[in-house]
């Protein structure tokens, strides 16, 4: 939607996110539905910015959920996140391989399969959930459930949507499904 389209509301929405440039596609997709923008705004927000869990893990269920929603868009804007946190390439495209990627610890490994487990089952397994209790406390549990939950809720969006990636953004890597 053209800038000059935008109603008062949706430019009280969009205006934060552009910096006087381009709006990201999601957004201004889902800013066309103001009363879900905002709540979900707030749900992101916790999730980047309040949830106990450190950035690097978060990225890593991000990731790894976007992954296996097959949602490029996702991928796309949380391998920039990862990169400015300071995960490498290498580690990035092992999040597409999977928790039996060389190089994981046990942690990592853990957050991945919960991830998988999510995904494939909507539950986490009693082996998995043991594995990330070793580390983590309820709140960071919660953390994990909440954040592969929401952006998988997001990605199935992105898909059903059809919101499609801004010019020279990263695309998937080339790894076996």
């Amino acid at each position: 939607m053209p800038r000059s389209e935008w109603s008062e509301e949706v430019r009280e929405l969009l205006d934060p996110r552009s910096e006087g440039g381009p709006v990201l596609n999601l957004y201004a997709t889902l800013a066309r539905h103001p009363v879900f923008y905002r709540p979900r705004a707030v749900q992101s927000a916790y999730i980047r910015l309040g949830a106990t869990l450190t950035p690097r893990a978060r990225e890593i269920l991000i990731l790894r959920i976007g992954w296996l929603c097959g949602s490029e868009y996702e991928w796309s804007q949380h391998v920039r996140v990862a990169r400015r946190i300071g995960m490498s390439d290498d580690e990035i495209r092992r999040i597409a391989v999977g928790a039996d990627a060389p190089g994981w610890d046990p942690l990592e490994a853990a957050l991945i399969r919960a991830t998988d487990e999510l995904h494939r089952d909507d539950t986490i397994s009693d082996r998995t959930w043991q594995e990330l209790s070793d580390d983590y406390g309820i709140p960071e549990l919660i953390d994990v459930v909440i954040t592969v939950a929401g952006y998988r809720m997001v990605s199935i969006a992105l898909n059903s949507l059809g919101i499609q990636l801004e010019p020279g953004r990263p695309r998937f890597p080339d790894v076996a499904r």
